[in-house]
């Protein structure tokens, strides 16, 4: 079992910008890819970024490109999500998610993801 705690959201104007973490306990994270998601009210969850098990490849979605940037420490069991330039369009609550044990490539597909944390609420006003 992993569980996972994501903090650092919060209320901001556009363009600022706000650091995610996410915390991970039970067992290590290390050999698991590693995804931010998002959920805005009344939508879909959506993916966001995702980070391999080693740090070495990242994804993130075209909406968020060259604003923010997923990252990891695996000494620390972290993951973040440095989010740069915000836009209204990025209130949501975010989500940290874990892949299986083994599970290292890195993935867009909400379903590959077994474990979440309870989600951070980032609301960007104009």
């Amino acid at each position: 079992q992993v569980q996972l705690v994501e903090s650092g959201g919060g209320l901001v104007q556009a363009g600022a910008s706000l650091r995610l973490s996410c915390v991970a306990s039970g067992r290590t994270v290390s050999s698991r890819a590693m995804g931010w998601f998002r959920q805005a009210p009344g939508k879909e969850r959506e993916f966001v970024a995702s980070i391999s098990g080693s740090g070495g490849s990242t994804s993130t979605t075209d909406s968020v490109k060259g604003r923010f940037t997923i990252s990891r420490d695996n000494a620390k069991n972290m993951v973040y999500l440095q989010m740069n330039s915000l836009k209204p369009e990025d209130t949501a609550v975010y989500f940290c998610a874990a892949r299986s044990v083994g599970s290292t490539i890195i993935t867009s597909e909400e379903k590959r993801f077994v474990y979440w944390g309870q989600g951070t609420q980032v609301t960007v006003s104009p």
